[in-house]
């Protein structure tokens, strides 16, 4: 047999979700604990003391044979076939008395008599003269007779729900019991409640909810006058209890209209208090974390919603079925009962009257069982109604924004709202904190207290460095937000935000007045009106870098004091059919203008700023540049570059730019360069590069860009070089760099102002002696090639300071070397057993660390 607790362990939930059973959950399962006790107790009665007691109803009283009864074989009597019931009178006397031996006496039957047996003396005799006679009707039935009569009229007469309702009732409440817990105790949505719970429960115990709160609550009374002068004269309390996430008297209240202070003990948190410590605040960070991450696995389903619905409506269909055929019952449940066993020819009668001892007991149990069922069934329609009455699969943190200072707050649908309703009607308290859990705001608030705590102005002076440009950097990378701190760096130069998603630069930003330089790695940093201001007045360059051109921030456009702008990332929208760049029309000084992307064609927009733009590179990562008509209205543009944007010829919109004076066109797929003779025109230009490219001859054409400086035709496929590149008389810088070249022509003494040859990474087995009539050559680069020796007149080139020479078959280097007195041992580049061949004193002078000023090269 079990036990009640046993059976009532089917009710039971874990502690925790109590908070998602309402008061009608609650009272059900209250009841169905009633109606298990109801049906064990009636149960148990059942089976310990339920029967029914028969006796045979007796025909009318009528002649016959005397047979002799079964009995002792001692003994003969006769008694009639079958006895017949005769008439009673008023007082229930019977009229016919019938004798019979020890063997027939039935201790169940009443007004029964024991009889001596027929060897007894006569004194006895005399004796049971004088008795009265006995009353009542006899029977000629033994005691297992009559237990067996009453075992098959329990059977057959009595009406079946009055042998299986406490079972019955049993099963169903124990169904009701499933029914009412499921949604506790499927996989698919237990997982959740448990998840849910688990986050309700720290998210209502966080510091975060009574400390880090107040800081908000005291801000939005700074900005409210009123609310400060009344807040004045409260006296000032400080939270001093061990448990920070209860609510007490002396720390901030949550109460159902929303997030204020108690209106019996007000408070003002003093904002030193407010800054959790770091376990406390990574806990709150980790806690908005797993909110966001339910939110997004929750939201997308509303099972927990399906299946509390199909339960309810399983309950309430169930209380239906019981209410309908136990009714029909209740008038079946009877004290008496006739009985027709048909075992005549077991016991000689036909028909029994039976009596049911635990009939009065059942009934009263069955109307108890029946009204309760009916309670339980009200509330099954009333949580119906409850559920269809308003859309569940919603929630509007409405009230909650209203009302606090977290108007940031989402609503939520499907099961997350399903939830937040149950935990309502639990205490609307849970809820209201746990949206605090939801807000941004709220969590960029945690990550500025937090930030600030572990930032400090100590901790930031020891990450300022110096740069290549000798200025002051501070280079900030995947924070939460920008420490406060910062801004007390006055005397900073260059400011990097990279990965810093909610970055926002306050007013305190016009202190940094040496502030001139901010790069904003994927950082679409907001700033306030007096930082925009400052910044408008005093940027002067600005480096963008994002993955959308979404997340440019609008403020940027409207710098009009910037210099230099540098945009890196994707400019095109969907399809590439527009450029997604926004007007630049209002950075009226902006000079320099340098974009890393993936354009099909110069924006439309970087003409805004034409009249004023002397720089403009565009890298295309390689993305082929079809359209560049935009490029002709950049007449004051003096340099230009176009790299790695798939041009296979000069595009002929270069060609007006009459103010150009440096073309650079690396890592394109150019094959001829025949347009170069336009270049003509471009008066002003003196350096042109078209290296990393795929020409394979440089046109004699080229003589006639006379004033060209430097040219640069590194990796391509050049196999010689034209005689007409000789006679750029101007020429300063000549880079031929990996190609396939195999002879220096003479000519190249012609060049008498050349500086720097790089003809690294070629064929060239010998150098022509006119070589070295570059007298002014700074820069010799003949590094990988087939040299087989190096000329003495290599000590003609006195102004040499770098040589390379590593990378051909050379035996030796002559002596001549140490003539060249400029060249150090740090610009020679060779093997190291070729710099041992060389004199002692050549390799002293090349040691010897002599700071000679020089002109600067390229």
């Amino acid at each position: 047999m079990f036990t009640l607790a046993e059976v009532a362990s089917l009710n039971d939930i874990q502690p925790t979700y109590r908070i998602l059973k309402p008061w009608w959950d609650v009272f059900m399962d209250y009841l169905a604990v009633v109606m298990l006790m109801v049906a064990i107790f009636a149960g148990t009665m059942q089976l310990t003391k339920d029967q029914v007691v028969c006796l045979p109803v007796l025909p009318a009283p009528v002649n016959s044979k005397a047979h002799a009864t079964p009995g002792n074989a001692d003994i003969t009597t006769n008694v009639p076939k079958t006895e017949s019931a005769t008439d009673q009178d008023q007082d229930g006397r019977m009229t016919n008395e019938i004798s019979f031996g020890a063997s027939a006496v039935t201790p169940d039957i009443p007004l029964r008599a024991t009889y001596p047996h027929a060897d007894s003396t006569a004194p006895n005799q005399e004796a049971k003269k004088e008795k009265k006679d006995p009353t009542g009707r006899k029977t000629n039935l033994d005691f297992q007779q009559y237990v067996f009569i009453n075992q098959m009229c329990y059977h057959l007469a009595l009406p079946w729900y009055s042998k299986y309702f406490p079972y019955l009732a049993l099963i169903h409440t124990i169904i009701l019991m499933v029914s009412s817990n499921f949604w506790f105790k499927y996989p698919k949505t237990c997982s959740k409640v448990e998840h849910f719970v688990s986050i309700l429960g720290k998210c209502f115990e966080s510091p975060w909810t009574t400390k880090a709160l107040s800081e908000t609550a005291c801000e939005d009374s700074e900005e409210n006058k009123q609310r400060i002068t009344g807040a004045q004269t409260l006296p000032k309390h400080v939270s001093t209890s061990s448990d920070e996430g209860s609510p007490s008297a002396s720390t901030p209240m949550i109460n159902k209209t929303g997030f204020k202070f108690s209106a019996e003990k007000p408070v003002i948190e003093v904002p030193s208090m407010t800054i959790l410590d770091k376990k406390d605040g990574e806990q709150a960070k980790a806690l908005f974390e797993k909110v966001r991450k339910f939110r997004a696995h929750v939201e997308d389903s509303d099972l927990i919603y399906k299946l509390y619905v199909v339960q309810t409506v399983i309950k309430t269909a169930k209380f239906i079925f019981i209410l309908c055929y136990t009714a029909n019952f209740v008038n079946a449940i009877s004290f008496e009962h006739v009985c027709k066993p048909k075992v005549e020819h077991l016991t000689g009668y036909e028909v029994f009257e039976c009596t049911h001892n635990m009939a009065y007991m059942l009934k009263k149990l069955l109307i108890s069982y029946i009204s309760i069922i009916c309670v339980y069934g009200f509330i099954c329609l009333y949580t119906l109604f409850w559920l269809f009455r308003i859309p569940l699969k919603e929630y509007s943190f409405e009230k909650v924004r209203e009302e606090s200072s977290f108007s940031d707050i989402p609503d939520v649908k499907n099961d997350f709202a399903f939830l937040l309703h149950m935990v309502d009607q639990y205490d609307q308290l849970y809820s209201k904190r746990f949206g605090v859990f939801l807000s941004e705001v709220s969590e960029n608030k945690l990550r500025e207290i937090s930030l600030n705590h572990e930032w400090t102005f100590e901790k930031l002076r020891q990450h300022v460095s110096r740069n290549a440009q000798d200025k002051q950097e501070l280079h900030l990378f995947m924070l939460s937000g920008v420490p406060d701190a910062v801004f007390d760096l006055t005397d900073l130069d260059v400011l990097k935000l990279e990965l810093i998603p909610e970055a926002k630069l306050p007013a305190k930003i016009s202190q940094m007045t040496n502030l001139q330089e901010l790069h904003l790695c994927h950082c679409p940093a907001k700033v306030e009106q007096t930082a925009f201001s400052f910044l408008r007045d005093h940027l002067r360059c600005l480096h963008v870098k994002f993955t959308d051109v979404a997340e440019i921030p609008a403020w940027v456009y409207l710098l009009k004091n910037l210099r230099e702008l540098y945009l890196i990332g994707n400019l095109n929208s969907e399809n590439n059919k527009m450029i997604g760049l926004e007007s630049l029309r209002e950075l009226r000084h902006l000079k320099i203008l340098h974009v890393k992307s993936n354009l099909t064609k110069v924006p439309s927009n970087i003409t805004d700023v034409a009249p004023h733009l002397t720089k403009l590179v565009i890298h295309n990562d390689g993305t082929k540049l079809l359209v560049l008509n935009s490029l002709k209205k950049m007449m004051n543009v003096a340099e230009l570059e176009l790299q790695n944007c798939e041009l296979e010829r000069i595009p002929h919109a270069i060609f007006s730019l009459s103010n150009l004076q440096e073309l650079d066109l690396k890592s394109n797929n150019i094959r001829t360069i025949e347009e170069i003779i336009s270049f003509q025109h471009l008066k002003r230009l003196t350096c042109l590069k078209l290296w990393h490219n795929k020409i394979v001859t440089i046109p004699p054409s080229i003589t006639h860009v006379k004033n060209l400086e430097s040219l640069y035709f590194s990796n391509n496929k050049l196999e010689s070089l034209p005689v007409a590149v000789f006679s750029l008389q101007k020429l300063r810088c000549l880079d031929v760099s990996y190609n396939n070249i195999s002879m220096i022509p003479i000519e190249i003494g012609l060049l008498q102002n050349l500086q720097h040859l790089h003809i690294t990474g070629n064929k060239v087995d010998v150098l022509p002696k006119q070589l070295f009539k570059c007298v002014k050559l700074r820069t010799l680069n003949l590094g990988q090639n087939c040299i087989t020796s190096l000329p003495e007149k290599i000590g003609q080139l006195s102004q040499l300071t770098q040589l390379e020479l590593k990378g051909n078959c050379l035996d030796r280097l002559p002596a001549q070397l140490g003539q060249c007195r400029l060249l150090k041992k740090s610009g020679l580049v060779v093997e190291d057993h070729l710099f041992d061949t060389l004199p002692l004193e050549v390799k002293e002078a090349l040691n010897q660390d002599i700071n000679i000023p020089f002109a600067n090269g390229i």
